[in-house]
């Protein structure tokens, strides 16, 4: 069973619902035979690297309610957080653009690391408060998650090298009509929208199991009066003789 995941590191709830799945994973009988894959998906690709703005006042303005209000807001999201064992720090988050970030997580790729990175980069945005953005903190990140520090600082500094792979993977999202995230493909056949409760995550995971290993059973359509004629066991139905 392959788990594709369209996610962004400014997302807190893609970080809810990553560890959620976890969670459902750990409870489902065929964890070792599921893989699962990091996709990119920017939130705002137009969003500088350096605000002026805290994430409460972004989300003030983005939704039109008071600062107040807008930490209402993330203190209930921080509170779905630490139901799953997470820890938001909204107040010394440091909001930024973060191609950077899912370029260094499709390198990390090329290691098979980017897993391990894409869980560094979720905790150091919303638990350690450090900057997706720069380039040193990006390198950093690296070489705790194993890659050589100056290998990723170089591939950083590139800002053409692997755009592509990023690029690709929102070209994806769109075409199949994906408007938010963390959104999860299974099998390239069903999706799941959104951080859903554990539960649901598990539920999906069985019935997909069911559906995809399980032996078809043909409905005979022809009829309990069917008058069609048959071979079987070495022997055919005949015409009766009039």
């Amino acid at each position: 069973m392959k788990i594709e995941i369209w996610s962004d590191y400014a997302c807190p709830f893609c970080y809810i619902g990553k560890r959620r799945l976890e969670q459902a994973l750990e409870k489902f009988p065929h964890r070792e035979q599921v893989e699962v894959k990091f996709k990119s998906y920017e939130l705002d690709p137009n969003s500088p690297r350096d605000l002026n703005q805290d994430i409460h006042e972004i989300l003030s303005d983005k939704y039109g309610v008071s600062v107040d209000e807008a930490k209402r807001m993330n203190q209930g999201i921080g509170q779905q957080a630490s139901e799953v064992g997470l820890t938001f720090n909204f107040d010394k988050m440091i909001p930024t653009n973060t191609f950077d970030a899912h370029r260094l997580t499709h390198f990390a790729k090329t290691k098979n690391m980017d897993q391990q990175l894409a869980e560094k980069l979720l905790y150091a945005h919303f638990t350690e408060s450090r900057h997706l953005g720069d380039h040193e903190v990006l390198a950093d990140i690296a070489e705790e998650t194993g890659i050589d520090r100056n290998e990723a600082l170089s591939f950083l500094a590139d800002e053409t090298a692997l755009a592509h792979e990023v690029r690709g993977d929102e070209q994806v999202a769109q075409q199949m009509g994906v408007r938010g995230v963390p959104f999860f493909v299974i099998n390239q056949k069903y999706g799941i929208s959104g951080a859903q409760p554990t539960e649901t995550f598990l539920s999906a995971l069985e019935k997909v199991w069911q559906e995809e290993h399980s032996t078809p059973v043909l409905q005979d359509l022809s009829g309990s009066d069917s008058q069609g004629a048959a071979c079987s066991d070495g022997s055919c139905d005949l015409p009766d003789k009039k």
